[in-house]
């Protein structure tokens, strides 16, 4: 069992061009407050229809904790649907614009 190592959020900047949309990685820090630790945490595009691997592989969350999550899928869309699975077996899904989301807390 790896922590997830603590980084500051990132600042995203959007620029207005006429430049094609471009995929790039996006990051947000993931603040786990709930009481409970964090075992799965999964991403994927609100209009894919499964949910994409677990983010947090062999690491956990544990509550009081945090650490950034990357996605870095490709895509160029910023609506996001995410599903976090706990220790004692509950789960709690949300959409979130990725795009614009500094960082996520779970309460």
């Amino acid at each position: 069992m790896l922590p997830l190592k603590h980084l500051l959020p990132v600042t995203l900047i959007a620029m207005t061009s006429a430049a094609p949309v471009v995929a790039q990685d996006m990051q947000f820090e993931l603040i786990n407050t709930s009481g409970y630790t964090l075992m799965e945490f999964y991403a994927s595009p609100s209009d894919v229809g499964s949910w994409e691997a677990d983010i947090l592989g062999a690491n956990v969350l544990p509550s009081g904790s945090s650490g950034v999550v990357t996605i870095a899928d490709g895509q160029t869309q910023c609506a996001y649907d995410i599903r976090m699975v706990f220790d004692d077996g509950s789960d709690l899904t949300d959409a979130v614009n990725i795009c614009d989301l500094g960082s996520y807390t779970i309460q």
